[in-house]
């Protein structure tokens, strides 16, 4: 079975269920491999229903059926309901839609049942759970089970039984044959390529596992050291036509402003100066933590390019982002009377007016453009574009970011990106590029409030939410699945937690979903209509906009968040305290363990993220990679910049080393590597995210 075949190749999988995992971009044999479990389910030791009194703790507990259980059906619902016993206490148990249960659950028979505890009026209840026999539960907890991303009507364990098929079949090794030489796998102590996929989705335990994620997070982290160097080549700073002076107009529009630019945003725009007017062409970095200011710093550096009668493109990752931005500088422009004249270019505008927009950066007569991808449309052609803004900019790719500059005869670059990575990576990651550091918030900034809580806090934080939309304010929830699954029922989805919401609060609260299985259109209407206030609740997952300003949102709650790193939640939470209300995040922590709690009280004592950056490093370890899959700066299958930082630094090293001829490889070797590198290294990071 070559790996680049249909999946429909796999034993078992149809028409129809192809279909639904296409809808997970598993299309071939090696997409499946590669489509690693989102978390593992890892069974707890048997207890006494007594050991367990707290409600909602996920328990196993050997029961015997103390009476038959019996079954019923109710209108499409088939319900079945007995009692079982540790010899201590009841359990009384509850079955949907599961009669062939029938012939098991009957008097006196002995099983582990494992699922959510729930107490009400002092009574032990099980609704759903899962039962095993001895011996079936004892083989479940010495191993780690995975559990995949899923979408509607595929199941866990169809996607597990479809790995497992391939794995077992010999011909899909053939893409997985060892490329790196023994010196190299010996000095990072990795283990072999092929057992690595198997220990990636079947661990035997938790150290088969880490042994396992080390060797492809290598994987991926070697592709994109290696292929980073070779992007960015030995190339020295080049000169430009575009030196300009500093001029007048940045100064005064920093005085009239209706705040104070922080010392970090002062200390940017030098940076910016000194690189604009030094001849050569600037290639810099602003590092700034969210709410830091970074948009005025960009449009300083876009009033002093127009002012030397050059022009400016600044490139937002979304249509809404860059609808803002371009709505920001044309009010700053009218109230302050400056010399732009901007224009708005993204994949809606219409075909009419695009031809006008082209004439008029052709012949000058517009001096900024503000724009999505669009702006590097083969059509658009500028006079003197001598600055190019990339905002977010990991989002969008190097060839993307190459074709804007190249519309300009070596123009000035300025990126900005908010995430707050260390600096030893920073340096690694960025390598080409000038750093600015913005680690100030400006003063008129009312700092969040924050608090971590237990699920026991809902309702509360229900009727504060409901206070705060009276008052004419907004509120995100966030989720960190889209649908439910069986295997983490205790973690909260989009969807299901949506339509729930819909039954709490009253029909004139508005509340709709949005998440990554969405089309374009519709994850753009949604959230065009977040920011027009026709919503007054979002349910979301992470994909919620990075950098919209909705000032008028001034709650977050995020479900499950001992589920994110430190890093993602501080990214998730910079969407509130963007207006003059005060704002607050609620953090829910569905497991209330000494060690979630500590992660998360960084959160609740500190809204910086240089220093939630530096804590996210030093408090994840192994406990915390079984949680739902971190969001980072870069979007790596399985490789953490934080997690993973060490080894980044490791690894590029050893990659400098190899050039340096410090590490020797025999010819064969080396093409080996090579060979492996050119063909494969695309599968492992989208180069959109660099």
């Amino acid at each position: 079975m070559p790996v680049y075949e249909d999946i429909k190749s796999i034993k078992g999988i149809g028409e129809k269920t192809a279909r639904l995992f296409n809808k997970l971009g598993v299309f071939t044999v090696d997409d499946l491999l590669r489509y690693y479990p989102r978390t593992y389910v890892q069974y707890p030791e048997i207890t006494k229903l007594k050991d367990n009194c707290t409600d909602g703790a996920v328990i196993a507990v050997r029961l015997f059926v103390t009476e038959d259980f019996k079954f019923k059906q109710l209108k499409n619902i088939n319900i079945g309901s007995g009692r079982a016993s540790d010899g201590e206490d009841i359990a009384y148990i509850t079955f949907f839609n599961t009669p062939y249960h029938r012939a098991k659950l009957v008097y006196g028979a002995s099983y582990i049942f494992y699922g959510h505890l729930k107490i009400e009026n002092g009574r032990y209840k099980l609704e759903q759970p899962f039962f095993y026999t001895e011996a079936e539960y004892q083989g479940l907890k010495t191993s780690l089970q995975p559990v995949y991303s899923l979408t509607k009507g595929l199941s866990n364990k169809t996607v597990l039984k479809s790995v497992k098929s391939c794995i077992e079949n010999e011909c899909y090794t053939e893409l997985y044959d060892e490329y790196l030489p023994d010196v190299i796998k010996e000095d990072f102590e990795l283990k072999d390529r092929k057992k690595a996929i198997e220990g990636m989705h079947f661990p035997e335990s938790t150290d088969d596992y880490m042994l396992s994620r080390k060797r492809l997070v290598f994987d991926e982290l070697f592709s994109f050291l290696y292929m980073l160097k070779s992007i960015k080549g030995d190339e020295k700073r080049p000169r430009t036509e575009f030196k300009m002076i500093e001029s007048a107009g940045p100064k005064m529009l920093g005085e009239k402003l209706p705040y104070k630019l922080t010392g970090a945003q002062l200390k940017a725009f030098s940076d910016i100066t000194e690189d604009m007017t030094s001849g050569y062409a600037m290639n810099r970095l602003i590092q700034g933590d969210v709410g830091s200011g970074k948009t005025i710093v960009a449009f300083l550096a876009l009033l002093m390019c127009v002012e030397n009668g050059y022009q400016g493109a600044m490139m937002a990752p979304t249509e809404i982002l860059a609808q803002q931005h371009y709505e920001n500088i044309c009010a700053l422009t009218e109230k302050y009377d400056l010399p732009f004249k901007s224009a708005l270019l993204t994949g809606h505008t219409t075909v009419k007016n695009k031809r006008l927009i082209y004439e008029r950066l052709l012949s000058g007569e517009i001096n900024v453009v503000i724009g999505t991808h669009a702006i590097i449309q083969d059509k658009v052609a500028f006079r003197q574009l001598a600055l190019v803004i990339t905002d977010e900019q990991h989002r969008f790719g190097v060839k993307q970011r190459e074709n804007l500059s190249g519309k300009g005869s070596m123009p000035h670059i300025l990126v900005m990106s908010a995430t707050p990575i260390p600096r030893t990576l920073a340096i690694v990651i960025y390598g080409d590029l000038d750093i600015s550091v913005m680690d100030e918030k400006p003063s008129s900034r009312v700092p969040i409030k924050n608090c971590v809580v237990g699920t026991s806090y809902r309702n509360t934080a229900y009727k504060f939410m409901a206070d705060e939309i009276k008052k004419g304010h907004q509120v995100y929830i966030i989720c960190p699945m889209v649908e439910a699954s069986e295997e983490l029922s205790e973690v909260c989805d989009v969807t299901g937690y949506t339509k729930r919401l819909r039954e709490i609060f009253p029909e004139s609260i508005r509340i709709e979903a949005l998440h990554g299985q969405m089309k374009a259109d519709s994850k753009r209407n949604i959230m065009e209509g977040f920011v027009k206030h026709d919503i007054d609740i979002l349910v979301s997952t992470t994909v919620v906009e990075v950098g919209v300003d909705v000032p008028n949102a001034t709650v977050m709650m995020i479900e499950n968040a001992e589920r994110f790193g430190l890093s993602a939640l501080h990214q998730l939470r910079g969407r509130i305290g963007r207006g003059k209300a005060q704002s607050y995040c609620i953090f829910i922590n569905g497991n209330d363990s000494n060690e979630h709690n500590k992660r998360l009280d960084v959160l609740n004592r500190s809204n910086d993220g240089f220093y939630i950056a530096k804590e996210d490093l030093k408090l994840r370890g192994a406990g915390d990679i079984f949680g739902i899959r971190q969001s980072g700066e870069l979007e790596f299958e399985l490789a953490d910049i934080y997690e993973d930082s060490e080894l980044i630094l490791k690894i590029n090293e050893t990659i400098e080393k190899t050039e340096n001829k410090e590490i020797v490889l025999s010819k064969e070797e080396d093409r080996t590597l090579k060979n492996y590198l050119a063909e494969n290294t695309h599968k492992f990071i989208d180069f959109r995210t660099i």
